[in-house]
């Protein structure tokens, strides 16, 4: 296919877009993480494996987020919040 005038494949685009690091996997710890959520939360030197559950994993994300305003760990946190809640909670 054209795009720009640059003949690109969908292949090409779904290694360039690297969807897989999005999905979640369980972890050794037991959390379900992304590689793309880890890699944000080692930015911030947050050390995921040494938890156990999203509750204090989350905690310590809310912690940072209220001294520093940090898109990409807000983000992290409101997914993790998400998973945590649809997991976690009687319905």
């Amino acid at each position: 296919m054209l795009i720009n005038n640059k003949e690109v494949s969908v292949d090409s685009l779904i290694k360039e877009l690297n969807i897989e690091s999005d999905y979640i996997k369980r972890r050794n710890n037991g959390l379900y993480l992304s590689d793309n959520q880890i890699e944000v939360l080692r930015k911030y030197d947050i050390n995921y494996e040494k938890y156990t559950n999203l509750n204090s994993l989350i905690f310590e994300i809310e912690e940072i987020l209220n001294e520093q305003e940090l898109e990409d760990l807000e983000e992290v946190s409101s997914k993790l919040a998400e998973l945590n809640y649809y997991n976690n909670t009687n319905k």
